[in-house]
């Protein structure tokens, strides 16, 4: 028996680069959905109702494909068939979100985008959850804080271009950046095509470009932890139910890390345009359709710098987990990350929002990142996907949670202002940093 052998970093791109495309669709996704739905008619109290769709999907949905990549081998491998399967669903609801009002003969145009908004997350959680766990099959512990920091900078690159696309077809290619009411602008309908296509294309290069280890090969590396050769209940939900029971105790630990990050991630995405409109845009004078388009695109050049912080900060995490330990750092990138969430409460100058997003880059680039190096060590190979699918309740939950919550919390504590959400998100940011578990690595 032996130790993993540990892979190039051209091996560790080629395994990842898929998570490029998907980062792209996903950065569409939180910069336009509730520009899309407040088009077709959604309120603001209600944004955080439709968001739903997407945790309560991939609630569902991951640890299901986890529990079934664990157990499935064929041509294309263990994890790449579902990784192949959902970039091809994600990339046809790419193609239709935006266009949800060409459907009004079945549906509202509302219902449309918030059921494509469902269907687009169920689609990415197929396609990310098989990655998360490739980097856990193919990779020695050594290098996984690599492993993850890779995909963290590869998220990155795709978030920003994501996020820009409807800034830049519109500053350098005169492509619409406003519609008349009722109407999706041009320059997010070409976005979503574009990023349909990279998201395809990327993870086709990783589907092909990636070898897996067979379930025999993973049982004779001699680097893995108590309990991995065990063996479970074949399928089903009884032996999902026995993996919750089963849960590592650094995975509950970290469960209420997550919930604190994603609570604020969820209201950070959700109320960014509005909160922003309302304290920087509307100060000015002018037609309000316009004033808000124009801070739509604002904050999807925002989000576009705080997803290049994060790629850039990737590359800098395996040498600081390696020098402060994995739970320091992450404390660490969490606490800039909540600090930097309440400085946009103060903030009325449109450009100077650029230098809160330096921190919630560093934070979002540790959360994508640390808490999977932390927990991956702990994991049994022959269970890497199901846990990395069970993981995923602690992100969806709280997302949830806020979507029930948030939008009451806005119209009856704060009076439909929803900057106050985003000082909301900072504090829960700073609650995350206060609950990271201490670990060895």
């Amino acid at each position: 028996m032996g130790k993993k052998p540990e892979l190039s970093i051209s091996q560790v791109i080629n395994m990842s680069f898929g998570f490029l495309g998907i980062q792209m669709g996903f950065a569409l996704q939180n910069g336009n959905a509730s520009r899309i739905l407040q088009t077709f008619g959604a309120d603001v109290e209600h944004l955080s109702l439709f968001w739903l769709a997407a945790p309560i999907t991939g609630m569902i949905v991951q640890p299901i494909i986890g529990h079934y990549s664990d157990r499935t081998w064929n041509k294309l491998g263990r994890r790449r068939p579902y990784i192949l399967v959902g970039a091809l669903l994600t990339t046809i609801t790419l193609f239709l979100m935006p266009n949800a009002a060409l459907f009004t003969a079945l549906l509202t145009p509302l219902w449309i985008g918030a059921g494509l908004l469902m269907f687009m997350d169920a689609s990415i959680n197929v396609t990310m959850e098989p990655f998360r766990a490739l980097i856990g099959d193919n990779l020695p512990s050594s290098q996984r804080s690599l492993g993850f920091s890779v995909q963290t900078f590869l998220i990155g690159i795709g978030a920003v271009l994501g996020s820009l696309l409807p800034f830049i077809l519109t500053k350098y290619f005169d492509v619409a950046g406003t519609s008349e009411v009722g109407q999706v602008p041009s320059n997010v309908i070409y976005s979503f095509y574009l990023g349909g296509f990279v998201l395809l294309l990327s993870v086709l290069w990783s589907v092909f470009k990636t070898k897996e280890y067979t379930p025999a090969q993973l049982q004779t590396f001699s680097d893995t932890i108590a309990g991995e050769k065990e063996t479970a209940p074949k399928f089903g939900l009884r032996s999902i139910v026995s993996d919750i029971a089963k849960m590592p105790l650094i995975m509950r630990k970290l469960g209420w890390v997550q919930f604190f990050s994603w609570f604020a991630l969820f209201m950070m995405w959700v109320y960014t345009t509005p909160a922003i409109a309302d304290s920087v845009f509307y100060l000015r004078e002018g037609n309000r359709q316009d004033l808000y388009m124009e801070a739509a695109n604002w904050v999807g050049v925002l989000f576009g710098i705080y997803n290049g912080v994060s790629a850039l900060y990737a590359l800098f995490i395996p040498r600081i987990a390696k020098r402060f330990g994995r739970s320091k750092t992450h404390s660490l990138g969490l606490s800039i990350g909540g600090l930097s969430l309440i400085s946009l409460f103060l903030i009325k100058d449109a450009n100077l929002l650029i230098l809160p997003m330096i921190g919630i880059g560093i934070a979002w680039g540790s959360i994508l990142a640390m808490p999977y190096a932390i927990l991956s060590d702990h994991l049994p190979a022959g269970k890497m996907g199901v846990y990395m699918g069970l993981f995923n309740f602690f992100i969806t939950l709280p997302q949830i949670v806020c979507g029930f919550f948030g939008g009451m919390i806005i119209k009856y504590f704060f009076h439909s202002q929803s900057i106050y959400g985003l000082l909301l998100a900072g504090v829960f940011m700073l609650l995350a940093a206060f609950f990271v578990p201490k670990s060895k690595n």
